[in-house]
């Protein structure tokens, strides 16, 4: 009961989660071009930037230069690159910010301009739709497909099947994207209580998805992802890299921590499974202890897409 409560506690914070933004429409497209005044708001980490297009766009109507643009027309750009509408906010922040993930304020989520974050500044754009970019939709299904591909995998990884979320009502099925947009947990939970094992039934595989730093030379926007199936326990003993993350049965096992998930897929970058020495791991804006268990992880941190998106920072 213990471990159900603090988990519980975790989830509610990583929900109640929010990053200050501010949103300035892209000065080509502003009869007024850098005099436009910004969209402030305190955004949730786990949504997602195209629920905030139909506000966008009727706040900026009366600058755009184009007046038959569409909300669904808007994508954002942060210092030149186009950010994957797909992934939510609280993700892209850590990848692109730049900030350093060290205070207990942001570990709780308080990352509010009342609290003196400097808002994350963006560019939002109604027209030149990137290339690398898939187009959304104007009824909103390209954004939920999108989501609910993302569920079905993680469950598949839980637990073997994806029959979890393929059985969901279909008033389950896009509750669950609402309760992600609405930032509702007790809907949410409600939903995602169908997919997951009971705490007594450990997941089969753990969805994490761990993102690596560009080099500082890199001309390539692209994203460098690494994912391996992750069984919940390894066996005691001293085991290869390769072992770690393939093994499921033995008599003497122990919970698979995130030191030694990123130790035994990326052991330049973390050569101890104990001490971060040249990186950190960062979820939701915090360093993640190297000791935490990974399906604790999951089960208390990850997104409304079941996955845990960890961003690899480099130290010093």
């Amino acid at each position: 009961m213990e471990n159900r409560v603090s988990l519980g506690y975790i989830q509610r914070a990583v929900w109640e989660g929010r990053l200050p933004l501010e949103i300035v429409l892209a000065p080509s497209e502003s009869r007024t071009f850098d005099k436009t005044d910004p969209y402030l708001i305190a955004y949730s980490r786990i949504a997602y930037l195209p629920s905030l297009l139909p506000r966008l766009r009727a706040f900026f109507s009366s600058s755009l230069i184009d007046p038959n643009s569409q909300s669904h027309d808007g994508w954002f750009e942060f210092e030149g690159v186009p950010l994957k509408w797909h992934y939510p906010v609280g993700l892209l922040f850590d990848l692109y910010a730049g900030v350093d993930p060290a205070s207990k304020t942001a570990a709780r989520g308080d990352e509010s301009p009342e609290n003196g974050s400097s808002p994350w500044r963006l560019i939002v754009h109604f027209s030149d739709w990137p290339d690398d970019l898939v187009r959304l939709d104007a009824n909103g299904m390209v954004m939920n497909d999108a989501f609910i591909n993302s569920v079905k995998e993680a469950d598949f990884l839980r637990n073997g099947t994806a029959k979890g979320i393929m059985s969901l009502s279909k008033e389950d099925s896009s509750g669950l994207w609402r309760a992600v947009e609405e930032i509702d947990l007790p809907s949410f939970q409600r939903i995602s209580s169908i997919l997951l094992p009971p705490l007594s039934q450990p997941f089969r595989n753990v969805p994490i998805r761990i993102f690596l730093p560009l080099p500082p030379d890199s001309e390539s926007a692209a994203l460098k992802v690494v994912q391996s199936p992750l069984p919940p326990f390894v066996q005691a003993s001293s085991m290869q890299s390769s072992q770690i993350l393939t093994s499921r049965t033995s008599h003497a096992t122990q919970a698979q921590t995130i030191g030694s998930v990123l130790h035994a897929l990326l052991p330049n970058l973390f050569p101890s499974r104990r001490t971060p020495v040249l990186a950190k791991p960062v979820l939701h804006g915090a360093v993640i202890p190297m000791s935490a268990p990974i399906e604790e992880v999951v089960r208390s941190s990850a997104y409304g897409d079941g996955w845990a998106y960890l961003v690899v920072r480099m130290m010093g």
